[in-house]
Order: structure tokens, then sequence, then C-alpha cells
């Protein structure tokens, strides 16, 4: 059984978190430095992700929803990985943290040159336990996908949003075109936080 006390006590910090930050100049940098050691905290544990949250398919990586405030000022969710799997070129538009509970990731950083491409940076290995930061401010264009090319991994994303809700676009690495999506979640259902008990 998962202990989901770690994952509400993440939520109740970032909550809290934001209900303080008013300073919208100083707000990211700040956001982003108190909440990166706490995802280093969470994904220290493998104890608490529910099993419903941490499957994949051959087809395509999964992305489940584990919390959404209700004013849309965060959300967390797990990314799962299987063997070959990873995300096109894409953006955010809002902060974000990137944490690997599980397995390895390859994130590549993309910058946009005079002619409209775009050009990636060198490939960052994310191994469990590494925290990496996005965001319109530090870099938000970037493409993601599974370090291990025999198992599953796994990463668990902070967003300062609703990010299965928000219009985002995804890019062509040639022309720098763009195409809208909103992404949306690969589960039916969320994790009970407050179950009425402690596991």
């Amino acid at each position: 059984m998962s202990d989901i006390t770690r994952l509400r006590a993440f939520v109740v910090d970032t909550a809290r978190l934001l209900q303080a930050e008013t300073d919208t100049e100083t707000a990211e940098a700040a956001i982003l430095a108190y909440l990166k050691p706490k995802l280093e905290d969470l994904i220290r544990h493998d104890d608490w992700l529910p099993e419903a949250h941490a499957t994949t398919t051959n087809s395509r990586y999964r992305q489940y929803l584990l919390y959404a405030d209700p004013l849309d000022r965060f959300s967390i969710v797990s990314f799962v990985w299987g063997p070959g799997q990873g995300t096109p070129i894409h953006d955010h538009r809002v902060w974000g943290l990137v944490g690997v509970l599980r397995g390895e990731e390859i994130s590549v950083s993309y910058e946009r040159h005079a002619d409209g491409s775009l050009r990636g940076t060198a490939p960052e290995r994310l191994k469990a336990g590494q925290v990496a930061a996005v965001s319109p401010g530090i870099g938000d264009i970037h493409a993601i996908s599974n370090g291990l090319p025999d198992a599953s991994s796994i990463s668990i994303h902070v967003y300062g949003g609703n990010i299965g809700r928000i219009r985002r676009a995804v890019y062509d690495a040639e022309t720098g075109a763009t195409s809208d999506f909103i992404s949306g979640y690969s589960n039916d259902t969320v994790p009970n936080l407050w179950p009425g008990h402690e596991p």
C-alpha cells in the first residue's frame, strides 16, 4: 500500500507557499528555490505513488494527474515512460519542476535562432532523485524521453497551473512552426489524499 501522506504533505507545502507568495516580480525564482528541495525529498522515497498512476502502455507515455489545485495555481503529475517513449518538442507556458522518481530521463532543451528554427542543446540525463526546472523565464521548450532502453521510468512534475488544461504548443525543429495542444490526463480518477485514516 502506498504511503500517500508524503504526497499530501507536498501538496500542503506548495499550497501554503503559493498563498503567501504575492510579489510577482520575484515569485517564480522564490517558488522554484523553495519547492526544489521539497520535490527532491518527495522523490527520495519510493513508497507513496499509487500503482494505478505508475503504469505505462506500449503505445505512448502516460500523464497521470495526482493533484490539481482548485484555483489552478499548481498541479502535480506523474509521467510514466515505457522503453523508447518520449515527448515531441513542446513548451509549458508556466514554471515547472521535473523530478525523477524511478529510472532515468533524457531532457533536451531547445533555443530559437534568428531564422526561426530550433536548435537542441546537449542532452541532460536526469537520474532518480534529480530535479530540473523549466519556465518561460529560464527556458521553456524541451523534449523528454525515457533514458532506459529496457525498463520504464517515472518522473513527478509540478507546474504553476493545471498543466492538463493549459493551451500549449509543440514545435517543428526545422521551421520553428508550432501546433497548439491541450494535453489532458491519462487517468479517470485521482488519488484520495485524505482517506480518513493513516495507512
